[in-house]
């Protein structure tokens, strides 16, 4: 039986924080110029909790998740802020022996394209093999039924066989599989799923997210997705969190972001899902582009190119306020003094058009 919104929202009040970033700022250095692909962004994230980072193309939500990987390209740096992990600043870290304590470990990564994150000239046991004994401390046949356990959880039948073949031999799903397998393999606390299903068709990205799911339960994983497609969102998210140019601007349960968004970049976002297209019109498409991060940005990121910008949009950058104990957002449309604003209709037709697809918690 689903949970309601508010039982889930007493839930959170008691669950663990398992991750904080706090005012975190990244930078890289770029044709002798600096850019700051990440403006004081905050977020908790929960233990077992599924939390999906969502935005436009270079909003940063690869960047904030590298950022705490140890995986930053060598022209960038966490500038300031803070990550708290195990009560450990993981901000604070410079080396990579510090990094290889936290990186598989503690915190795996699956990458979009399974192609490139797998050697072709090595066999797919071999690669599993090498994470296991690397964090799980096993040699030898022991290491070996580890492997075969592995991708038997994964999906993969005949893992005895399997375990021999070269990623040519696999299909797209089939690879993917195998780089879930090698996270697994890592035994994390954290996995960060960077647009897991995006090479794959619609059948077999179905496939993929009930894996993750199943793994999720099966390894007690905390699962933050990175994703611009909200329809996965809407099935996958315990949580939200929406990112613009470099900072998060609203988080909520699933279901408060969905069907009660505050920020008028959210509101825009789910406005132009082509579930919402009616025959005959055009679909939405939020006007205008993202700011030059080059530049320092004065007020709020999304005024130029919202239609419900305040002056004070233009000149001060909002805080966050709180919407529910569990869902707050960056806009100044939420101080007591600015105008009452209605919810775009389409916004309004996202339950009639899903119906119970989107279930908080679900």
């Amino acid at each position: 039986m689903s949970k309601t919104i508010e039982q889930l929202r007493q839930e959170y009040g008691t669950r663990e924080k398992i991750l904080t970033i706090e005012d975190l700022v990244v930078k890289f250095s770029l044709r002798g110029e600096e850019l700051t692909a990440i403006r004081q962004a905050s977020l908790d994230v929960y233990k077992g909790e599924s939390l999906c980072i969502v935005g436009e193309s270079g909003s940063g939500k690869s960047v904030l998740t590298k950022s705490f990987m140890g995986m930053l390209d060598n022209n960038g740096w966490i500038d300031s802020g803070s990550v708290l992990y195990k009560e450990e600043d993981l901000a604070a870290y410079r080396f990579e022996r510090q990094w290889m304590q936290i990186r598989g470990k503690e915190i795996a990564m699956i990458f979009q394209d399974p192609m490139t994150s797998l050697n072709p000239l090595r066999s797919v046991g071999s690669q599993i093999k090498e994470a296991v004994e690397l964090h799980q401390d096993l040699r030898g046949e022991a290491a070996r039924e580890a492997v075969y356990e592995i991708l038997e959880n994964v999906g993969i039948a005949d893992p005895v066989r399997r375990y021999r073949q070269y990623p040519f031999e696999f299909s797209g799903g089939m690879r993917q599989r195998v780089v879930i397998a090698i996270a697994m393999a890592c035994k994390p606390q954290i996995l960060v799923c960077d647009e897991p299903t995006t090479a794959l068709d619609v059948t077999i990205q179905a496939q993929i997210l009930q894996l993750l799911d199943k793994l999720q339960k099966m390894y007690d994983l905390t699962v933050i997705y990175i994703t611009h497609d909200l329809g996965v969102v809407a099935h996958v998210a315990d949580r939200v969190a929406v990112m613009y140019a470099g900072d998060i601007i609203e988080v909520g349960l699933s279901e408060e972001v969905f069907y009660n968004p505050q920020h008028p970049y959210t509101m825009n976002l789910l406005s132009s899902l082509p579930q919402l297209g009616e025959k005959g019109k055009d679909l939405y498409a939020i006007k205008g582009t993202p700011p030059n991060l080059f530049k320092e940005i004065h007020g709020d990121a999304f005024a130029p190119r919202n239609s419900l910008a305040l002056k004070v949009d233009f000149v001060h950058r909002p805080p966050y306020f709180t919407v529910s104990p569990t869902h707050k957002a960056k806009t100044w449309l939420l101080d007591p003094r600015a105008p009452k604003v209605e919810l775009p209709s389409a916004i309004k037709q996202l339950r009639s058009k899903w119906g119970d697809d989107i279930v908080a918690g679900s």
